[in-house]
């Protein structure tokens, strides 16, 4: 910061004393300006974006959204007042993906939605892809059926390897009773009609 500041009493200097380096000079701090301008990681943005929409500073959150999905950012409700969180990131750039984290504000439901916020690269800066972000949003119900499914066939798989030993015994027993059944029926077929066997 330091450095910035002597530039700028550099450039001020001779601001007042040079009449064409005024020119250069504001020119020249223009550019500094305009170079040390930030460029926001996926997960800022996911963020600051989250952080807006749960404000319901809605012109702030549209500036972090690509330029054709702006028009869906609309107020929610259920969101207002909550403090979203981030996790995980994955970036495959011109894309990322930031798992996203929001408890609802619903005193009847202490619901929370964990879902992928996705996001675009627009003229080399980050954007939440608000459309794509949606449709994640809007599986959620499905994604808790499918979890729900998940959980009862891991019960089933469970319950399946601990009866495993009594199936794989009882499958011998029956096989051993089929076996001798078997060769009772072989052994009367024989006793009534023995002229085939000679």
């Amino acid at each position: 910061m330091m450095k910035y500041k002597n530039l700028l009493q550099i450039l001020y200097r001779n601001y007042r004393k040079h009449g064409v380096l005024r020119l250069t000079g504001i020119l020249s701090l223009l550019f500094i300006l305009s170079g040390c301008q930030t460029i926001l990681s996926p997960e800022q943005v996911t963020a600051t974006f989250w952080k807006a929409m749960a404000n319901g500073e809605l012109e702030s959150a549209r500036k972090h959204t690509t330029q054709d999905t702006q028009y869906l950012v609309n107020k929610q409700e259920s969101i207002i007042g909550t403090s979203p969180e981030t996790g995980v990131i994955v970036i495959n750039d011109p894309n990322a993906k930031v798992a996203t984290v929001i408890a609802l504000n619903n005193p009847e439901n202490n619901k929370t939605l964990t879902f992928d916020t996705v996001l675009l690269k627009e003229n080399n800066v980050w954007k939440v892809d608000y459309r794509q972000t949606l449709n994640n949003l809007s599986i959620l119900p499905f994604g808790e059926v499918i979890n729900s499914l998940r959980g009862i066939g891991d019960v089933i798989n469970k319950k399946l390897e601990q009866q495993m030993p009594f199936i794989e015994n009882q499958i011998r027993s029956f096989s051993d009773e089929l076996i001798r059944q078997l060769d009772e029926f072989r052994n009367q077929l024989e006793k009534t009609n023995p002229t085939e066997k000679q």
